[in-house]
């Protein structure tokens, strides 16, 4: 069954631009142009995924997201002319799955599309194991494989790995990571949490100076590789 698609833009340009390229990937449809109208729209369908522009004429985009995490898991793409990392930061740490600039190609959002449906999936499996660039992680006995080999890893490293392959493809911004790790209790500021992702990557990076499996966001967060297609 085709994933159902709410895009809630108030720019016809985009709105024109975008239908086509979605409707040939299948997708099925439907746009508003308002907060008020997305949340209405969500209250009486149900989306598999949202495309959302945070500078809406009637409310913040930022507002959208916090209304809707009070009820709803489907994964958010926020769409944003605003390149401040704080409003980047803010979405994401209110629930938004990921972030694409404007402008931005037609393919890219494709790919980050599939990508927020692909983690939407993984969240409501039960899978006990994640795989991806060598990196195995058994999450029912928390033991850790690279490249088959056994791996050892301090609590605070595997609650990080684990965070950030429970959310894989997607940013975990620092403070999201700080909850994880270490329990939203303490001040825990972006320097531990870079020295905490240094140790980590020492451990299952081939090359650590040029991470593939872990990858930083700059000013924003972490993002761990997905896995393969039916990984």
């Amino acid at each position: 069954m085709s994933a159902r698609v709410l895009l809630v833009e108030d720019e016809a340009h985009i709105v024109r631009a975008l239908r086509p390229a979605l409707d040939a990937e299948g997708y099925h449809v439907a746009d508003v142009s308002t907060g008020a109208g997305a949340l209405e729209a969500l209250a009486g369908d149900g989306f598999d995924v949202i495309l959302l522009d945070l500078g809406l004429p009637d409310m913040d985009g930022k507002d959208v997201i916090r209304r809707v995490r009070e009820w709803s898991e489907a994964p958010i793409l926020v769409l944003s002319a605003r390149h401040l990392e704080d409003e980047k930061i803010a979405a994401l740490d209110l629930g938004a799955d990921d972030y694409v600039n404007k402008p931005f190609a037609a393919g890219e959002l494709l790919a980050r599309l599939r990508a927020a449906l692909r983690g939407r999936d993984r969240r409501f499996a039960t899978q006990s194991r994640f795989s991806a660039g060598g990196l195995t992680i058994d999450f029912s006995t928390r033991r850790v494989w690279i490249e088959d080999e056994p791996v050892h890893l301090t609590p605070r490293e595997y609650d990080l790995a684990r965070a950030l392959a429970r959310h894989a493809g997607r940013v975990v911004t620092h403070r999201q990571i700080a909850a994880a790790v270490w329990g939203g209790e303490e001040a825990v500021d972006a320097q531990s949490i870079r020295v905490l992702v240094g140790q980590l990557r020492q451990k299952i990076e081939r090359n650590p100076a040029r991470p593939r499996i872990i990858l930083t966001e700059q000013g924003l967060g972490y993002r761990m590789i997905e896995p393969p297609p039916g990984g």
